[in-house]
């Protein structure tokens, strides 16, 4: 669609005929002889006299011309556009980072994988974010992993694919054998501080105890809380297990409870699953639309037929010239 960015410009167009309709023509004050064969004059010369003016005016293809150029130039100063399609721009109003345990006891081989198949906690439990992130189209996701120590494997992205790709690349004990959960919610409050949205949520999931954080779980929540951060917790795993590798379900529902946000326990891969859905629906897809149209400047159009029609006016004139100069010779 066509428009003008300053339309009012357009107003500018009659003011060359009502300055010459309504200003006095110009007579310039030096002696003049009237001569009763002045029609034979202006036709040997070439040139047509103002009304009541005793100077010699410009031809038709003269006035053309200038009309033109005139037309030409005041079109270019409203500035012509051409609005192109709509094009529509969602921006996430949510950042979500997930916290996936690699820790020794994930490669415990009691889960099942797509196909029904036996396979580690590690693996089903890759499979089943995999699923979860490509639903989240629209949100900024990161991704911490955190074993002994605690490492950001992906910074907050609307880029959902890159973090599928990264997931895909964790494997067990890539971060030590032991269990740092706090040091992981630790580190995604240093995640979000640089985060501009309002609702920032996290999912930890792990299949045992805190054993090697510098801060404990409960206390990182509390941190988190301050920040507006929460915390979803996920636990998979033997429930029976001991040592190490015992599942403290006591601390992870207290860091769900301190942060607003939803403990959940995983027994198997279909529970896991429904975990996930239920994550979902409690966190839905959240973007914030913007609408623009782009502006394509066309002022140097009407400019550019100015410039043209400036130098055809000027080459008209020069030859005009150079005609009568020829045939005044001749004569």
């Amino acid at each position: 669609m066509l428009q003008f960015a300053a339309p009012w410009l357009l107003l500018l167009l009659p003011a060359p005929w009502l300055a010459r309709r309504l200003l006095p023509a110009y007579r310039p004050a030096r002696p003049a002889a009237f001569v009763p064969f002045m029609d034979r004059l202006q036709r040997v010369t070439g040139t047509e006299g103002y009304r009541g003016s005793p100077a010699a005016s410009r031809m038709r293809v003269q006035w053309i011309l200038l009309a033109l150029i005139w037309l030409a130039l005041v079109v270019a100063l409203a500035r012509p556009q051409w609005l192109d399609d709509p094009v529509v721009r969602e921006e996430p109003m949510r950042d979500l980072l997930i916290a996936l345990d690699l820790s020794g006891s994930m490669e415990t081989p009691d889960f099942t994988d797509e196909r029904g198949e036996l396979t580690d906690r590690l693996k089903a439990a890759k499979q089943v974010l995999d699923r979860f992130l490509e639903q989240r189209d629209g949100d900024r996701a990161g991704l911490v992993f955190f074993g002994t120590a605690a490492f950001v494997q992906a910074p907050f992205t609307a880029d959902i694919d890159v973090v599928r790709e990264l997931l895909d690349e964790a494997q067990v004990r890539m971060l030590g054998p032991r269990t740092a959960m706090g040091d992981a919610i630790g580190m995604a409050i240093r995640l979000f501080e640089r985060s501009e949205v309002d609702e920032r949520v996290m999912i930890v999931l792990t299949d045992g105890n805190d054993t090697a954080s510098m801060v404990p779980p409960v206390r990182a929540a509390e941190i988190a809380d301050d920040n507006d951060i929460t915390i979803h917790t996920v636990a998979m795993g033997d429930p029976e297990a001991a040592g190490e590798q015992a599942l403290d379900e006591k601390t992870l529902r207290e860091v769900a409870r301190k942060t607003g946000g939803e403990f959940f326990r995983a027994d198997d891969r279909a529970e896991l699953e429904s975990i996930y859905e239920t994550l979902d629906g409690l966190n839905p897809r959240k973007v914030q639309t913007q609408s623009y149209r782009p502006e394509i400047e066309l002022y140097y159009w009407p400019l550019a037929i100015a410039v043209l029609l400036s130098i055809a006016l000027f080459g008209f004139n020069e030859l005009r010239i150079t005609f009568r100069s020829r045939r005044e010779g001749a004569a």
